[in-house]
């Protein structure tokens, strides 16, 4: 299957990648490319400084679902809100939400249970793609996680697991069933790695790829190798350095592709640098680079 066919399947994708590497920027690219091809696309964003809303030029989400452009939405999430929305939708009855919300125990056992806070995020993306979603974006067509850095991955995605095997009845151990199955399933759900063309990105990089292959005995649907130096082309000057540093750094990024490349087979995108103010001008160029890469891989 043409791999941009497989991202149009898609209900979930979990965008992670080393801090630094672009990741935000990606994640808007691909959700404004799956958008311009037709989906319904709904940007999670857990990190509180909320970046996505800069790079699509939107006002901050704050909880609430914004449109960005046709056919792509964005909102800020909080763990603890969605589980404290779990409290309300199962007990519905004012008072005894109010008194669970303020009790000791509920707040200790929200803030220190290993994998609920991550299991929450996951469990919105699964009922908005079934139809559960607000009136503002009842039913989207998929949704896409700027997750946590590169050091967090594996353990968020193991997170569902964790609590079905620890909580194994009610509804949170229902819950996290679920979600656990959802992510298994390759037909809904998918991984994007970001990663620059540096040594420490390049080698948190692989050993994701390690992780994903030992622990949930699946590879990501690509790596994207985000701020790539093009070959300097330009005529030279003797009394100025810029060509040689450029010329260096590109060499960097050439040995640590072929080191990402010794190890990963599958498809690799490599979006250059561009010399762009981070804004919808440069998500709509790297979603562009994105595509042409894509397509041929």
């Amino acid at each position: 299957m043409n791999l941009l066919r497989r991202f149009e399947k898609l209900e979930l994708v979990v965008v992670t990648g080393k801090g630094g590497v672009g990741k935000s920027v990606v994640t808007a690219a691909l959700g404004r490319l799956l958008a311009t091809r037709g989906r319904k696309v709904l940007l999670f964003e857990v990190d509180p400084r909320e970046n996505l809303h800069k790079l699509l030029d939107t006002q901050p989400s704050g909880g609430e679902i914004v449109k960005a452009a046709p056919g792509l939405f964005l909102q800020h999430i909080e763990p603890r809100e969605l589980i404290d929305d779990l409290v309300r939708e199962k007990l519905k009855i004012k008072m005894l939400v109010n008194r669970v919300l303020a009790s000791p125990v509920h707040r200790h056992f929200t803030e220190g249970a290993p994998g609920l806070k991550e299991s929450a995020v996951f469990g919105r993306a699964l009922r908005m793609v079934e139809g559960h979603g607000p009136p503002a974006l009842r039913r989207p067509d998929v949704v896409i996680l700027d997750a946590p850095a590169t050091g967090h991955g594996v353990s968020w995605l193991a997170a569902p697991q964790l609590v079905a095997d620890v909580v194994r009845s009610g509804p949170i151990g229902h819950m996290a069933e679920l979600i656990s199955a959802f992510l298994a399933d390759r037909e809904r759900c998918g991984v994007v790695l970001v990663t620059t063309a540096e040594e420490m990105p390049v080698e948190e990089t692989t050993e994701l790829i390690g992780s994903l292959r030992e622990r949930f005995d699946r590879h990501p649907e690509a790596v994207i190798a985000n701020a790539l130096y093009p070959t300097f082309d330009h005529d030279e000057d003797d009394d100025d350095p810029t060509p040689q540093l450029w010329r260096d750094r590109r060499a960097i990024n050439v040995t640590q592709l072929e080191r990402l490349n010794a190890i990963w087979a599958g498809p690799l995108a490599e979006v250059p640098l561009l010399p762009m103010d981070p804004g919808p001008a440069l998500v709509g160029a790297v979603a562009r680079q994105i595509e042409n890469q894509l397509r041929s891989a």
